[in-house]
């Protein structure tokens, strides 16, 4: 038996990159799957594609994680679709870099909206259903740098370390109905934003990470799925860091 064989996902930011990756894991392991992402087209498509690959159930949802309306809309159109929701992975996210004599009231504004605030709006309305139904998993993709923090990147590392301190929050009030919330900490990810590096930028990324390489976005997926089935039935309020050894 497949994995996630009868259960419904609903992943932020996944129309591309780690969320896409993640989308297509849980699918394949037989989940139903809600696409969301900002462009109702680009998750169409992405659901699309995931469909056709796994046979899965897939829909595609347009969805600005800032605005609580959406963020109520998707889920009620991923219960409407699938009947239920019982995986939440809280992916979408964005940068807005610079030093901080430089960065922006309106680049940090914005970062801690799409990658903290919206992760907020977004368990709010999905744990209703699983608090109901006392039972539910919430995945945040936090960050090695929410962790270890990052010149050039204060208002990335804050929103990310605030998602740890979100998942542990949501872990205690929600471990009464059987709701396991935990995150996942990417390092330096193969995706296409980190392909925009030039050679010797990759080189000496690569350099300061023990196993010698960057990670890519199915390892990434693969601890997702961990989380979101029944063998991490007794973990909750953890951050898996998926990261080489770069921050340990």
């Amino acid at each position: 038996m497949k994995r996630l064989e009868g259960k419904t996902a609903l992943i932020t930011g996944a129309a591309r990159g780690i969320g896409l990756e993640i989308a297509a894991a849980f699918a394949a392991e037989g989940a139903a799957v809600a696409v969301a992402d900002l462009s109702a087209q680009e998750s169409a498509a992405a659901a699309a594609g995931i469909a056709d690959r796994t046979g899965a159930r897939a829909i595609g949802l347009g969805l600005d994680v800032t605005k609580e309306a959406d963020c109520e809309k998707a889920v009620a159109e991923t219960e409407k679709a699938f009947g239920k929701v019982d995986i939440l992975v809280n992916n979408a996210g964005i940068t807005k870099d610079g030093l901080v004599l430089r960065m922006k009231e309106a680049d940090f504004d914005a970062v801690i909206s799409v990658n903290l605030k919206g992760a907020f709006l977004m368990s709010k309305a999905a744990s209703r259903l699983m608090l109901k139904a006392r039972a539910g998993r919430i995945i945040n993709i936090s960050s090695v740098v929410g962790q270890s923090g990052q010149a050039g990147q204060a208002n990335y590392s804050a929103s990310k370390a605030g998602l740890i301190g979100l998942t542990k929050s949501l872990a205690r009030e929600f471990a009464p109905r059987q709701v396991l919330v935990n995150a996942v900490a990417p390092g330096f990810i193969r995706t296409r934003m980190t392909e925009g590096l030039k050679e010797e930028a990759r080189a000496a990324i690569s350099g300061l990470i023990p196993l010698g390489r960057m990670g890519e976005p199915g390892e990434v997926a693969k601890a997702a799925l961990f989380l979101a089935g029944d063998d991490s039935a007794y973990i909750t309020g953890q951050v898996l860091a998926v990261n080489g050894g770069l921050y340990m």
